[in-house]
């Protein structure tokens, strides 16, 4: 059922893509519209769509720093264990 499902979504990749696109603007305009920012901590805060940028930078920095630290020592050739 999954794999009907998702043969479905990528025969309409450009559908799915533009609606995708549509969710996205749609939640830019929630957060600048409908978002209370009078209670923010910090002025950046106020910035319209602070938090999805800072998330977005901060799932950057993850995944960067993960491969660093795992081509730093975590990980070993495939032919470790047979030597």
């Amino acid at each position: 059922m999954i794999v009907k499902l998702i043969d479905f979504l990528r025969d309409r990749l450009h559908t799915v893509i533009r609606i995708s696109y549509v969710v996205l603007a749609l939640l830019v305009v929630n957060d600048v519209l409908v978002i209370d920012k009078q209670h923010a901590h910090t002025r950046i805060e106020h910035f319209p769509g602070f938090w999805a940028i800072f998330g977005f930078v901060a799932c950057v920095a993850i995944i960067i720093v993960s491969k660093w630290y795992g081509h730093l020592g975590i990980m070993t050739r495939e032919d470790y264990y047979d030597r």
